[in-house]
């Protein structure tokens, strides 16, 4: 399972998804990290570069190349989380703290569900 997680600079879970400037692509097999590959995808500074609808492609694009299954965020907008359910990529909010913790706690969360 393929899990997409914005960062800050220190390693913790970024506050902010659409506007991220680093998020993360942790592989996650049998409840462990098995892979975890950062990108500087620079969504702070395109955020306010063209609409709305093209800003979520944008994130759309990135999340299909790299087969995200699960987007973890401390919060993000309503029209996301819409695109994202339409996409059948679930998402998990409230998250915080380092973001490699917050990965697997969200992953733990989900499969008590």
């Amino acid at each position: 399972m393929n899990v997409c997680i914005p960062l800050e600079s220190d390693g913790s879970t970024g506050r902010r998804w659409g506007k991220a400037e680093r998020v993360a692509v942790a592989v996650v097999e049998d409840g462990d990290i098995t892979d975890w590959q950062e990108h500087d995808v620079r969504w702070d500074v395109l955020h306010d570069e063209g609409t709305e609808g093209s800003h979520h492609a944008r994130i759309a694009r990135f999340l299909r190349e790299h087969d995200v299954d699960v987007v973890v965020a401390g919060h993000m907008g309503e029209g996301m989380t819409r695109m994202l359910g339409t996409m059948q990529i679930r998402t998990v909010l409230g998250a915080g703290g380092p973001a490699r913790e917050a990965v697997r706690a969200a992953l733990a969360e989900s499969a008590a569900e």
